[in-house]
C-alpha cells in the first residue's frame, strides 16, 4: 500500500496533533481471514484511531488485494504491471480483452475479479496479441452494442434494455446478430465475446458491461449498414417472443457441445441451426 500524504490530523479529544502509524490487520473476509497493511492516525494521549478518506480508500484496495493473493487471484499491481509490460494503455488493454475500460480500471483499482476472468486477465498479460475468432473481426464498441439492442427494440416494438435487467434476453438477440452477420457478411456487429453460460449463451463478463451498456451513447457508435439492419430483422421476425429466442439458443449445437464458461468462437457461426 503506498504512503498516505503527510496532511495533519487533530485528536477529537483536543489532544493536539495526532500521530500516523503502520500495523497489520487481521479480518475475515468472504470467508478468509487476511492480513493486510494499514496506515492511521492514533493519538499518543488518549490513544484514539481516525482515518482519512484517503486512508479508508488505501484500505479498501489493501483488503482486496489480500484477498485476491489468499485466493489466487492477480492483485490490482500485477494486473497494472502486466498491463505495462505489454506497454499497453488502459483503453488498449480493455480492447486487447474484449470488455470496457472502466473494468480494467476497477480490477486495477481493487475491484475483485471472478476467477473465470482471473484466467482471461491471466492469458491477455501473457500473450502479445488476441484471436479475432472471438471478436468476429471487429473491434469491441459498447456503444455498438447499445444500439444494435435499440434496433431489435424498434423492430420487437419492447424494451430489452430494462432496470435491473442482466440481459438474460438481450445477450441472445444480440448473440444471433453477431453470429449472423459473422457467417453471411464475414464480420460481427459488435465484437463482442460470448460465453457458454447455464442460461445459454451471453456476453462474456457482462456483469461489467450492463451498465457500462445502459450508459452508452448510441450516438458514439458506428452507423448500422443496410445489411446489417436486414439481419436484425430477420433475427426479430424468427423470435418476436424473448421465449423463441431464449429456447432457439439452448439449442444450438455451437451452445451445447461447450462446456460451462468456455467461450463460443464465431467460426462455429456456420453451425447454426435455428436460424
Amino acid at each position: 500500500m503506498g504512503t498516505i500524504s503527510k496532511r495533519v490530523m487533530n485528536c477529537p479529544n483536543d489532544h493536539g496533533k495526532m500521530s500516523i502509524i503502520k500495523s497489520d490487520r487481521t479480518i475475515k473476509f468472504r470467508g478468509k481471514h487476511i492480513t493486510f497493511p494499514i496506515d492511521h492516525y492514533i493519538c499518543p494521549v488518549c490513544g484514539i484511531e481516525a482515518g482519512s478518506v484517503e486512508q479508508t480508500a488505501a484500505t479498501q484496495r489493501a483488503i482486496s488485494d489480500a484477498y485476491r493473493k489468499a485466493s489466487g487471484l492477480l492483485t490490482g499491481e500485477e494486473i497494472r504491471e502486466g498491463r505495462k509490460r505489454l506497454r499497453l494503455t488502459q483503453e488498449t488493454f480493455a480492447k486487447k480483452m474484449n470488455v470496457g475500460i472502466a473494468s480494467i480500471k476497477r480490477w486495477e483499482g481493487g475491484l475483485i475479479q471472478t476467477k473465470s476472468m482471473d484466467k482471461f486477465l491471466r492469458t491477455a498479460i501473457r500473450s502479445s496479441k488476441t484471436g479475432d475468432n472471438y471478436s468476429g473481426n471487429r473491434q469491441f464498441s459498447i456503444p455498438r452494442i447499445k444500439l444494435v439492442l435499440r434496433q431489435f427494440e424498434s423492430t420487437l416494438n419492447k424494451k430489452l434494455l430494462k432496470k435491473y435487467d442482466k440481459m438474460l434476453y438481450a445477450a441472445k438477440y444480440l448473440w444471433y446478430a453477431d453470429m449472423v452477420a459473422f457467417r453471411e457478411l464475414g464480420e460481427s456487429m459488435t465484437g463482442s465475446t460470448y460465453a457458454a453460460l447455464p442460461k445459454g449463451p451471453q456476453l462474456d463478463n457482462y456483469r461489467d458491461l450492463i451498465d457500462e451498456i445502459k450508459d452508452a451513447k448510441e450516438a458514439d457508435a458506428e452507423p448500422l449498414t443496410p445489411e446489417e439492419k436486414k439481419i436484425i430483422t430477420r433475427v426479430a421476425s424468427a423470435f418476436p417472443r424473448e421465449a423463441l429466442v431464449y429456447n432457439a439458443a439452448h439449442k444450438e449445437i455451437i451452445f451445447n457441445r461447450k462446456k460451462i464458461g468456455d467461450r463460443i468462437a464465431y467460426s462455429d457461426s456456420s453451425e447454426l441451426s435455428e436460424i
